[in-house]
């Protein structure tokens, strides 16, 4: 494998120079689910060899994609534009929920529908391209995993990020994998979280001007009125802000904690691995050892045996 791995669109990789682990885990997430063990392989010796073991050490912690959640990172790469309509129909619900509007949610209801329907068979499209049959059940995985989007804004830019290893499902009280565990779909990094809430913002400044054409005179008592309410908004908004900033934090410190265990055990692993060859070589040495001994003993035995035999000749 080059030094690597930036994948244009067939696939194909060119040759750069140092990559970090951000660079290292998008070019592994974009390689094909055949390669993924080899690419990471050569991704982390790299990452070594350029001076971050920690990075190495992180990425040979990720894992394989199922082929549902392979399918939903394709997905991502392909398809950016129908999954940031699916994750703004995701706000317009979210809005219409907050609001009691039982009029608008029926009338986005078909819509989501539409949208899924969509994504799952342009996704289906792109396997197939991609040589990789898709079964029912898979088929059925992501689109389980695009309603998780839609529904959980969390979940949906794990699923724009591109790099999930295991299908999501939204059952009421969050987002789980596959296996039914909790899924932890928090967006890894503050270069995401802050694209992320410029997109909301863009989407909110989108909002208030549509709203602002639509009513151009407004009295003094429904401008107090809004603006008082769009402060309390703005207040909540912050106060979600830093409630979320405190869960990235301590996501972040439970992550580097748990990097530095991976890295110790590692280490660990390294040095049993060591000692089990040694032991190999120090048991293959003293069973060579008990061989010789043996046959000298056999030796000596059989000398001792002719040595009597020729003192009662005597």
């Amino acid at each position: 494998m080059p030094r690597l791995n930036s994948f244009n669109g067939s696939g194909s990789s060119c040759s750069v120079g140092r990559v970090d682990f951000e660079e290292a885990a998008g070019t592994l997430y974009a390689s094909s689910a055949a390669d993924f063990i080899a690419t990471r392989n050569e991704l982390a010796k790299q990452l070594k060899a350029d001076g971050d073991q920690l990075g190495s050490t992180r990425l040979k912690a990720l894992r394989k994609p199922t082929v549902a959640a392979w399918l939903a990172n394709l997905v991502a790469r392909e398809l950016p534009d129908e999954l940031d309509d699916l994750l703004a129909l995701g706000d317009e619900f979210r809005q219409a929920t907050a609001d009691l509007d039982g009029d608008r949610l029926r009338e986005l209801t078909p819509k989501r529908h539409k949208i899924l329907d969509q994504l799952a068979t342009s996704a289906a499209k792109l396997a197939d391209r991609e040589g990789q049959k898709v079964s029912a059940d898979v088929a059925q995985k992501l689109r389980e995993t695009l309603d998780a989007a839609l529904v959980d804004p969390a979940a949906g830019e794990a699923v724009r990020e591109g790099r999930l290893d295991s299908a999501l499902r939204h059952v009421g009280f969050g987002v789980v994998d596959e296996t039914g565990a909790p899924s932890n779909v928090t967006p890894l990094t503050e270069e995401r979280r802050r694209r992320a809430e410029e997109r909301r913002r863009a989407r909110s400044a989108d909002v208030k001007t549509a709203k602002k054409d639509e009513k151009p005179e407004e009295s003094a008592a429904a401008k107090a009125k809004r603006e008082k309410a769009e402060r309390e908004q703005e207040e909540r908004e912050a106060a979600e802000k830093a409630e979320a900033r405190q869960e990235l934090d301590d996501a972040v410190a439970a992550a580097e904690e748990a990097e530095g265990t991976v890295a110790e055990l590692d280490t660990q692993l390294t040095e049993a691995r060591d000692a089990l060859v040694a032991a190999q070589e120090a048991v293959h040495r003293i069973g060579e050892e008990l061989d010789e001994a043996r046959k000298a003993a056999r030796a000596a035995q059989k000398e001792s045996r002719e040595a009597r035999k020729r003192y009662n000749r005597l």
